[in-house]
């Protein structure tokens, strides 16, 4: 299978606090990887280095093979590659659903307005939101929300799909809809990794499960390995204690 992603030997301090300390992961074409370690363990972190939003203190990063670490490199042209979906939605509140679609669009991708709002409607109708296209964020549910902030994120058709613990921030009844379209994404064929608590879906999505301790991969494999039959004491003691709150 061919590899969207590569991570090597990757590590980021902040000032002298180390928060990576050395990440290996690789993500096949149309697989999802699902990241899972308790608060601090890093997973934000990797996400936001991969989409360059942080610079990496030591390693390489590789999306298709393009080395995306080096200096010299376009940093907005790798993120028109790679679609990113944050807990908090981050949704313009003075747009409507189908504005804050068609943006990246219109402004990165240079799309005449006409094509980035027609794109934008397939966007909202794929994500079950047809008939909000004209709805801003404050007439939205969070389940809504976060499913607008997905179509947004696909708008420039990427390569890969960043998803930083989308449902923590929804209500319970709410967490079902976006973890449907997940699923949807993965059966279109989309590359996805996602940072998650929800280890009942981890386990029914993923293709591979990393657990992350202290900015490093502590255990990584199938789900059925590393959520049914753990290796290391942290993880069976991590495990031990989320779900507990399931």
């Amino acid at each position: 299978m061919t590899a969207v992603l590569n991570v090597s030997g990757v590590r980021k301090d902040f000032g002298d606090v180390p928060v990576l300390r050395g990440i290996d992961l690789q993500v096949s074409e149309g697989t999802v990887v699902a990241l899972i370690g308790g608060s601090g363990s890093g997973k934000s972190t990797l996400l936001r280095c991969i989409n360059l939003l942080e610079v990496v203190t030591d390693g390489v990063i590789r999306l298709d093979g393009e080395d995306i670490t080096d200096p010299r490199v376009d940093a907005d042209q790798v993120r028109r590659r790679i679609g990113v979906v944050f807990q908090s939605y981050n949704l313009f509140p003075h747009m409507s659903a189908l504005r804050n679609v068609s943006l990246a669009p219109r402004v990165v991708g240079k799309l005449a307005k006409a094509d980035a709002e027609s794109r934008a409607r397939e966007l909202l109708a794929r994500v079950g939101l047809a008939d909000k296209a004209n709805a801003y964020p404050d007439r939205l549910s969070g389940g809504q929300q976060q499913r607008t902030a997905i179509a947004r994120a696909l708008a420039n058709d990427p390569r890969l799909l960043l998803l930083d613990e989308v449902t923590s921030a929804l209500d319970p009844e709410l967490v079902g809809e976006v973890l449907d379209l997940i699923k949807e994404l993965k059966a279109q064929g989309m590359t996805i990794v996602m940072a998650t608590h929800e280890m009942g879906f981890a386990r029914e999505i993923a293709d591979q499960v990393c657990f992350l301790d202290q900015g490093v991969v502590a255990e990584s494999g199938p789900p059925e390995q590393v959520l049914g039959n753990p290796s290391s004491p942290r993880l069976r003691q991590f495990l031990s204690r989320v779900l507990r709150h399931e």
